[in-house]
């Protein structure tokens, strides 16, 4: 123990005789006069280890503090001592008991060591007095607390208010603040690097009367600019109950807007927090406005903006702050140009015109403003408007293509009685497209609530989907959002110009439209997109499919990469052109999940009698690419995967002409020949048995169809819907019933009276079987002999049922869809056209 201190006191003197040994470096001398009433201060850099030491005659130390009157020579130990010590230099300047040194202020003493420095100014004045810090060119510019000054030399100001003091700001040089008028007291700090030229203080000290407030500001505005400024005290609260002016010189020909960016409100017992304007010209001055309200704007020339503060509640005070922005710019050439927008007709629409970028995007301070006034003196980055009013709107902005508008309206359906037969078209008002600003988004939001259900269609352009084979590349896209309070379905992004004709879906609806660049103005005037509400729907979405070239379609389960959501069940029927062949393939050969809970299955069926129904599992490998002679349906319905597996699905389809087999032309050709051969025999026979047997007697009608009847296919008309029922011809003993009765006394036959059908008459779609009927199905292909033509209903209430309903029959055109809205048993039918009883 004794040998270590022993060499501890060796290794201090050795440093001690080694600090006296250094190369001597330069010597300062301060002298500071007794009249100056000034204090230098050099202590250590706040966080930085003490490796220097300033040696005074024979001693050493790491602070020195130099009082006035006094005199003192001393060196660094070290050859950069900016890199370990600050030198602080304080001078007391008292206006109450002696005259005040007004004038410019000087930075004294001089000769100082290359230290990073601070220069403060302590002046003690009365309350009934004010005094006035004179800036001089470039002035000063406001920056907020934690900010740094790009050259490191700074300004701050702080006024004296009963023993307490209250920031006024922190300046940087090169700004629009030229003076400051404070009442009382001031400290003034003005903070320089080591490396610093600056030679003078750069401001000067005037006396003013009372301005009756805590401070006064003068920002002088000469060219466009922007400045911002900020209250005293911030971020924390402005002094309760006071008051104070910022005072903007601008030229009369520019225009000054403001802006509040960032404020709060205290808890007020008395009075109120408010804005006060002064605006030279006004017949309202001063002009007052909370600090909620958009402020002024468009203002011609010089304007005061006074701040006025409350009387607080002692137990919660809150905070009152403000920090705003003010935008000199020159007039506009269309400024006093307005554009009407006429939303009188409108109804749940609102109209946003704002900054590219909104509202993701805060824009800088320093980036140009355009302006969107509705009225001479209001003026906002962000306008918004409400449907049923016309505005007249003007804009301050050199660049329009800078602003962007965003539209929403909304639709919705309480009762099915009265909106079930109103299309609504959802193509974007004229009065927004005539407006010089592109349109960003235009928003519906569709609300059907209960079991009323969603149809959009588009009917002529049709929608084509988004999808890695087949993109989007016009000038705007929509996308489909179906959504419950629980969830959210991503239907997909769509543009027109492509085979998808119809959509229904459950639940709200949000449709988005979004333009890209200038070519959607041509193309506006071509929008189809509409949608009406439509009874309850078993599928979470269903798409009808109607190509109308040989393109390839491609189709993807809604919810992207993201997955179809746990047993949902998504339809698409796709109707096949008459003298055109389908081909349906998938882009893999498995769903790429396993369940946890039920089963995943894809259905696939024509609409034809005695068709092939495949049904696929989820762990069965899916169909090869198959022909399609008929439309068809295609049915994708989910379980609940393990772990995080995501079922996601694309197909295609493509379209060819039929190819017409030659043998089968002459096989009808021949088989038309033995039917022509048979026709003339019996014509020929019962020819002769006229002549010997009474002609029947026939009824004339004129509205028998009297052409061939064609090959039955799946959608022919109904008995409701052709002649079918009306009879041609009747028996003798229909008519002449009674007279046979009186000549031989057997009873006529009953003549029955037909009565035509007038309900409609329809077929459900295949849908995969119920969940706690699937154990045992195997991706096969069933044919049911017996299972109903499938024809499209009014609502398309696809359910994909299993059940034998009995062979339905069709008279009319093959692709002709029902419009029946409901499925009838045959046996109804029946009994309904009095077949049966």
């Amino acid at each position: 123990m004794a040998a270590g201190q022993a060499l501890a006191a060796l290794l201090a003197a050795l440093l001690a005789v080694s600090a006296q040994l250094l190369p001597p470096q330069a010597s300062f001398a301060i002298f500071l006069r007794k009249v100056d009433n000034t204090t230098v201060t050099i202590k250590p850099k706040p966080g930085v280890s003490p490796n220097c030491k300033m040696r005074i005659k024979s001693a050493f130390g790491s602070e020195l503090n130099i009082k006035p009157g006094e005199n003192v020579t001393f060196t660094f130990t070290c050859s950069t001592p900016e890199k370990y010590f600050i030198m602080e230099i304080r001078k007391n300047i008292d206006c109450v008991s002696g005259p005040c040194p007004f004038g410019d202020v000087y930075l004294y003493p001089m000769q100082l060591p290359r230290l990073n420095r601070t220069y403060i100014w302590d002046v003690k004045a009365s309350t009934k007095a004010g005094l006035e810090l004179k800036f001089s060119a470039p002035w000063l510019r406001q920056i907020e607390p934690g900010e740094t000054c790009s050259d490191f030399i700074s300004y701050n100001i702080n006024s004296c208010i009963d023993n307490a003091l209250v920031s006024i700001g922190t300046f940087c040089r090169n700004g629009s603040v030229s003076r400051v008028k404070l009442l009382g007291g001031v400290v003034m700090s003005l903070h320089l690097p080591w490396d610093s030229p600056l030679t003078t203080s750069g401001f000067s000290i005037a006396n003013r009367t009372s301005i009756k407030r805590l401070c006064i500001i003068e920002s002088i505005l000469k060219g466009e600019s922007s400045i911002t400024l900020m209250s005293p005290n911030y971020p924390l609260g402005f002094p309760e109950d006071e008051l104070m002016t910022w005072q903007f010189v601008v030229p009369s020909s520019m225009r000054a807007s403001v802006f509040f960016h960032n404020y709060s409100l205290s808890n007020c017992e008395r009075k109120e927090e408010r804005v006060e304007y002064y605006i030279p010209g006004s017949l309202s001055n001063p002009e007052v406005f909370k600090l909620s309200d958009s402020q002024p704007a468009n203002i011609a020339g010089s304007f005061n903006m006074s701040l006025q503060g409350c009387d607080q509640d002692a137990q919660n005070p809150g905070i009152l702050r403000l920090l705003f922005q003010v935008i000199v710019q020159h007039p506009q050439l269309d400024e006093n140009v307005t554009h009407l927008v006429d939303l009188s007709k409108e109804r749940n629409m609102t109209v946003t015109i704002h900054f590219e970028g909104w509202p993701g995007r805060i824009p800088l301070m320093s980036e140009p403003v355009c302006l969107i006034c509705k009225d001479p003196r209001t003026c906002d980055r962000i306008l918004t408007l409400a449907s049923g009013t016309v505005y007249r709107i003007s804009f301050l902005c050199k660049d329009l293509s800078r602003l962007r508008i965003t539209a929403e309206k909304g639709i919705s359906c309480v009762d099915l009685r009265w909106c079930q037969r109103k299309i609504y078209s959802l193509s974007v008002p004229k009065a927004i497209l005539q407006l010089p600003i592109r349109l960003h988004k235009f928003i519906w939001k569709l609300l059907a609530p209960g079991l009323i259900n969603i149809e959009v269609t588009s009917p002529s352009l049709k929608l084509q989907q988004h999808v890695p084979e087949q993109r989007c590349n016009r000038s705007y896209s929509y996308s489909i959002v179906s959504a419950t309070p629980e969830a959210e379905l991503n239907v997909g992004v769509f543009c027109p110009g492509g085979s998808i004709e119809k959509i229904q879906m459950r639940n709200n609806i949000t449709i988005t439209l979004t333009a890209f660049g200038k070519g959607f103005i041509n193309e506006s005037n071509h929008q189809d997109l509409k949608m009406s509400f439509v009874p309850h729907i078993k599928d979470e979405c269903s798409f009808t499919v109607s190509p109308n070239s040989k393109a390839r379609v491609y189709l993807q389960t809604p919810n992207g990469r993201y997955g179809l959501p746990p047993y949902v069940s998504i339809s698409w029927y796709v109707i096949v052109p008459s003298k055109q062949i389908a081909r349906l393939g998938f882009h893999k050969d498995r769903m790429g999940i396993a369940c946890e809970t039920g089963r995943a299955y894809i259905n696939i069926k024509e609409e034809t009698s005695g068709a092939e129904e495949i049904v696929c599992r989820e762990d069965e490998v899916l169909p090869d690419p198959r022909n399609m002679n008929h439309n068809f349906w295609v049915n994708i319905s989910n379980c609940k995967p393990v772990d995080k597996m995501q079922l996601t699905l694309e197909f295609w389809v493509t379209f060819a002409d039929k190819q017409i087999d030659l043998g089968i032309i002459l096989a009808v050709v021949a088989g038309a020949g033995v039917l022509l051969a048979i026709g003339l025999t019996v014509c020929c026979v019962k020819k002769k048995k006229k002549k010997t047997q009474n002609p029947m007697v026939g009824v004339y009608n004129a509205n028998v169809n009297t052409q061939m009847p064609g090959k039955k296919s799946l959608f022919r008309k109904g008995r409701q819907n052709n002649e079918s029922h009306v009879y041609a011809v009747i028996d003798d003993g229909m008519i002449y019933g009674h007279l046979l009765k009186e000549s031989n006394g057997s009873t006529a036959p009953e003549v029955d009276v037909y009565r035509p059908f007038d309900g409609r008459i329809g077929s459900l779609p295949p849908s995969p079987p119920p969940f706690s009927f699937r154990k045992d199905i195997k991706c096969s292909s069933n044919t049911e002999e017996e299972s109903p033509p499938l024809m499209d209903t009014d609502h398309d209430t696809y359910t994909f049922a299993h059940q034998k309903l009995g062979q339905l029959e069709d008279n009319g055109d093959a692709n002709e869809k029902d419009k029946g809205d409901t499925s009838m048993p045959l046996l109804e039918r029946k009994k309904q056209d009095g077949l049966v009883e």
